[in-house]
């Protein structure tokens, strides 16, 4: 039988699905953290919500840090465990089942790292990679051109159905709507570059993936199996091209979105503008990657002014 505890975290999780349109992987992120909270205070005999104090939770916090000689969390792992823990505890607290333990607890404040981008030159050596001439190739043109193209998160991209693309596939005015965390809708700009890449992928690609599956899907990028690209799978196209353009910097689906933001940014665009087509609920997530031209301009400016030195 399950313990009051293991109620509450399947019940907050079952809200932030249903009421918040929290993501799959944001769910199962929150789902990893409070099963190892709960196995940490079963392991102490406390199984019931009303039985945690706060110094049970800056206990957990400290293993989770190393201190009771487990393998130490990077802080940013803890920051996101202590969040999780805070909203379990408040929701448990507005379901009437006691105080909340963790009102007091903040998670420790990250220091700001500066977005990783590449180059415009990086960008187009790993757009190049893929061989359009197979239908591996076609499926990964597609899949790189749409993250740089439209600045969207992986899992946006994955999300995607052949009906999503059609309206601006057939008008480029209509722009390529996306649903962002929360589920978010927002319209993004479809460039030629993506525009074309997806065009030959459904005509000289994906007919003969799907043609292999067991049963239709709907799904705009597929493996070789006609089913749905997995996150991880995306993962491993990236970063297989980025090694093949003799990009040495670690690449990741992210590091698109990063670049895309910033090269906006250098050219001119306003921050108000890219935290749109971003999907940032806050400008102040964007402006950090004004920090990261200025930091451009700063390295320019050292390497080619006769005075900066």
């Amino acid at each position: 039988m399950a313990t009051g505890l293991e109620r509450l975290v399947r019940a907050y999780t079952d809200h932030l699905s249903v009421e918040r349109g929290a993501s799959p992987h944001t769910l199962a992120g929150y789902r990893r953290d409070l099963n190892r909270y709960v196995s940490y205070l079963a392991d102490r005999g406390i199984t019931e919500p009303a039985a945690v104090a706060e110094t049970d939770i800056t206990a957990f916090a400290a293993a989770l840090r190393g201190a009771e000689g487990g393998t130490p969390l990077a802080p940013a792992s803890v920051a996101r465990a202590l969040v999780a823990i805070r909203g379990l505890h408040r929701f448990g607290a507005a379901e009437g089942l006691g105080e909340n333990p963790a009102a007091a607890i903040s998670p420790p404040k990250q220091a700001k790292r500066l977005p990783k981008a590449l180059d415009q030159a990086e960008v187009q050596r790993l757009l190049d990679a893929p061989d359009t001439t197979t239908v591996t190739g076609l499926r990964d043109a597609a899949l790189l051109e749409l993250l740089y193209g439209t600045g969207a998160r992986i899992s946006e991209v994955l999300d995607l159905d052949v009906d999503d693309l059609m309206p601006a596939l057939a008008d480029p005015e209509l722009g390529l709507r996306l649903f962002g965390k929360g589920r978010k809708e927002r319209l993004v700009p479809l460039g030629s570059y993506a525009r074309a890449a997806v065009e030959a992928w459904l005509v000289r690609g994906r007919p003969s993936w799907a043609a292999n599956a067991s049963r239709a899907t709907p799904a705009l990028l597929l493996n070789s199996r006609g089913r749905r690209l997995s996150r991880q799978s995306a993962w491993a196209v990236i970063r297989r091209h980025a090694e093949a353009a003799g990009i040495t910097a670690e690449v990741s689906p992210h590091t698109l979105r990063h670049s895309y933001a910033t090269h906006l940014l250098d050219g001119g665009a306003d921050v108000r503008v890219v935290q749109e087509l971003l999907g940032h609920a806050s400008v102040t997530t964007t402006q950090l990657y004004t920090l990261v031209t200025v930091e451009h301009l700063r390295e320019v400016f050292l390497s080619s002014h006769p005075r900066a030195r």
